[in-house]
């Protein structure tokens, strides 16, 4: 153990010195480019970089380069690196020198190279000097501008290269924040510049007619850079056209359409899609195989909550002496709970229903879709089947249970998150495979109605996805409540010995025998990506085997779209509709006008007892992507209306950037977290600080009160000291 702390005590003694040598080395950097800067400006060396200087000693520079051509291309090379590496100014007329000195021919060498050496230079120490820092402050926006780069930056880049209206000093700087490859920069610069280049040398060659800077870039001379600069733009469209045309080729495109949209899939995406296809007048028909309302309807969100609510009242009265209450007599019925389940989901049915869509002017069919080429669905329903004819098809087929491969599970009759609710005796053992959202409600759910519950997760902790003290709030929660938590356990296999169901798990290398009456797999989803014309087509897959899209949610297939689970990345119904807007629009009308999914704000609630909460980065997000933040936190336990509600435990964390009253993310653990949590995202959206949080009116007493409050934990902290000491002073004055 000693030996161990003194290791982990020495690497970190390490890591701290790497840091210090680094940063060091960045503060002698920016000494010397500052010292050189300044004696550039402070020996009036700019005087030498005029066109008046440069035309008054241009015979002597051209006999200097006579004697020593050799030293004159080298000098002259070095000269133009250190000006471009400095971001100096000068280097229009350093250019017009090369033409002036060495001609156009190679003029136009020394300069491409040297002033793409210098542009690298000084991209390389912006990089070196400033985008650790701006990462840290603006980490969350980086991020964004980095995956543009990373798909499209050679090609902003070179567009950005051929328009001379864009300072290249500021292009250097720039690009060096971002992770842009230095190879990149280099090759990409190098050809970029070289029609300017050479424009500015040719002028150096006749150097006794010119008679200012401006005189080089005439309106029309500009005007044709500036259309030279869009010609990538416009190559890249042109490239996706062809693109397109190439994977259309095979098929035949219809002369004239049925519809403007097929939506294939009644879940939350699919239903959205059609409700929007049809507010603009479009013709949509909607195809479901099997229910309306899809997953969060019939399996999902709809059914659990409804089961958590009887799980809730149930836990609630039990708790009856904490209100004075000393005797309850409570009795469940578990076979009345499901039914009540099954009631809700058959009252809220008629908001997703074949009529009230049918009304709203959507085509429904009850049947099953086959994407048969890019313009045709094949449906088949009970009576028939037919071929209907599209000019853009939206896929929102969802998901499903994923079911792992562990040895003997399919002998013990395993339930999933579909199939749970067709139970109507309660599970004296119920088994939880899994410690995400889904297993942990359910788990909970199970062990208030009486089950005895052993829920298994072979990561450390349960919602391994928030943070650690979240994760310990909600294990705490379940072990008081009596549920077996399992974390860091793996499930291996499945045996029945003597009729009693086993499952065999490892943990420390040790094997685990947990005997149990029904099994719930709860570990994750799979997106539905087969059976329906997907693979005939070669729409592409993503490696997490959902649908791959672009920012459009368009696939390889420009006017075949995906939302929802089917194609990721969040599971969650209401990003599923956020991406169906984005779906039909584009679908309607990509021809005109397209629009990027916006994902900058995005809110989740696991309603679990208590309730977890989150919009944006929480603190472990923020420490992986090296995004610096501050942390204002306040306790539910101070909270007036908790504690006459008899809920004050949990939190309100939130993230904001360093200084700063932006928030970054949001964190809530407690009493209706999941409705807590719509004022930060209202904020984020709209980019509301905590100031105006704490400034604004909240009714008192209320849960909701604890959003100003942590407000004021922020405002506590960035007190003005120094203003309130004089503050104080002046108070001790007016006292006499």
């Amino acid at each position: 153990m000693n030996f161990s702390r003194q290791t982990i005590r020495s690497d970190a003694l390490r890591v701290n010195a790497n840091l210090f040598q680094t940063d060091l080395s960045r503060w002698a950097l920016l000494a010397v480019i500052v010292t050189l800067i300044a004696a550039f400006f402070i020996f009036d060396l700019q005087y030498y970089l005029t066109l008046e200087t440069l035309k008054a000693q241009q015979a002597a520079i051209e006999t200097y380069r006579s004697n020593h051509p050799g030293l004159a291309v080298a000098v002259y090379a070095l000269i133009y690196i250190a000006v471009t590496g400095l971001s100096l100014p000068g280097a229009a007329i350093l250019t017009l020198a090369g033409g002036a000195v060495f001609g156009l021919l190679w003029g136009t060498l020394i300069v491409s190279f040297a002033s793409t050496i210098g542009a690298t230079l000084a991209f390389l120490a912006a990089r070196f000097l400033f985008r650790d820092a701006v990462k840290v402050r603006f980490g969350d926006r980086l991020n964004i501008i980095n995956k543009g780069m990373d798909r499209d930056g050679a090609l902003y880049l070179f567009t950005l290269r051929l328009v001379p209206v864009f300072p290249f000093f500021v292009i250097n700087l720039v690009m060096g924040l971002t992770t842009l490859k230095t190879q990149t920069f280099y090759w990409v610069s190098q050809i970029g510049m070289l029609a300017g280049t050479v424009v500015y040398v040719n002028a150096g060659t006749q150097l006794g007619r010119l008679e200012s800077l401006s005189g080089i870039l005439s309106p029309g001379l500009i005007g044709s850079f500036a259309l030279l600069g869009i010609f990538p733009l416009l190559t890249n469209k042109i490239v996706e056209a062809i693109k397109a045309n190439k994977i259309y080729a095979q098929w035949i495109k219809p002369s004239r359409f049925d519809n403007n949209i097929v939506v294939i899939g009644a879940g939350s995406g699919g239903l959205v899609t059609a409700y929007i296809a049809a507010a603009v007048k479009a013709k949509v028909t909607l195809i479901e195989k099997h229910k309306m309302g899809g997953d969060c309807l019939n399996t999902g969100c709809v059914p659990s909550k409804a089961l958590i609510r009887s799980a809730r009242l149930l836990a609630q009265m039990r708790r009856s002496a904490d209100f004075g209450i000393k005797k309850t007599d409570v009795e469940v019925d578990f076979a009345a709970v499901m039914n009540r389940v099954q009631a809700v989901i058959t009252t809220v049915e008629p908001h997703d229903s074949v009529q009230r869509y049918t009304e709203l002017g959507v085509d429904v069919i009850e049947g099953e879709a086959k994407i048969i080429s890019p313009w045709e669905v094949q449906v088949t329903t009970a009576g028939a089947t037919r071929i209907i004819t599209t000019r853009s098809i939206v896929v929102a087929a969802g998901s499903r249970p994923f079911v792992p491969p562990i040895a003997g599970i399919e002998s013990v009759d395993y339930l999933t998150s579909d199939t749970i609710w067709a139970l109507r005796e309660l599970p004296g053992r119920l088994v939880v495979l899994g410690g995400g959202p889904i297993g942990c409600e359910l788990a909970q759910s199970f062990a208030r109605l009486g089950s005895q519950v052993t829920q298994i997760e072979m990561l450390p902790r349960l919602l391994i996805r928030e943070d650690a003290e979240v994760s310990e709030a909600v294990m705490a929660k379940f072990r008081l409540e009596g549920i077996n938590v399992l974390v860091d356990h793996t499930a291996k296999g499945f045996v029945i010995e003597n009729g009693e169901k086993i499952l065999l798990a490892e943990h420390d290398g040790k094997e685990l025998r947990i005997p149990f009456d029904q099994v719930l797999l709860a570990i994750g989803r799979v997106a539905n990506i087969q059976g329906y014309g997907l693979e005939q087509l070669g729409v592409e897959t993503s490696p997490g085997r959902t649908i791959e899209i672009n920012e459009f949610q368009q696939t390889n297939y420009p006017n075949i779209f995906a939302c929802g689970d089917v194609s990721g990345p969040f599971q969650f119904t209401h990003v599923a509709a956020h991406q169906a807007w984005y779906a039909a629009v584009n679908a309607l009308f990509g021809s005109f006008i397209k629009f990027r999914t916006d994902y900058s704000v995005i809110p989740w609630a696991t309603f679990t007892d208590p309730e977890v909460a989150r919009v944006g980065l929480n603190e472990q997000e923020a420490k992986a992507k090296g995004i610096a933040c501050e942390v204002s936190t306040y306790h539910l336990d101070d909270l007036d209306r908790a504690i006459a509600d008899g809920v004050a435990h949990g939190f309100v964390k939130v993230l904001t950037s360093p200084g700063k009253d932006r928030i970054l993310g949001v964190t809530i653990v407690g009493e209706q977290a999941g409705d807590l949590i719509a004022e930060f995202v209202l904020a984020m959206k709209h980019n509301i600080g905590l100031n105006k949080l704490l400034g604004t009116i909240h009714i008192y007493p209320t849960l909701a009160e604890a959003n100003k409050y942590v407000a004021g934990v922020w405002k506590r902290n960035h007190a003005p000291k120094g203003l309130l000491w004089c503050v104080a002073r002046y108070h001790d004055w007016r006292r006499g």
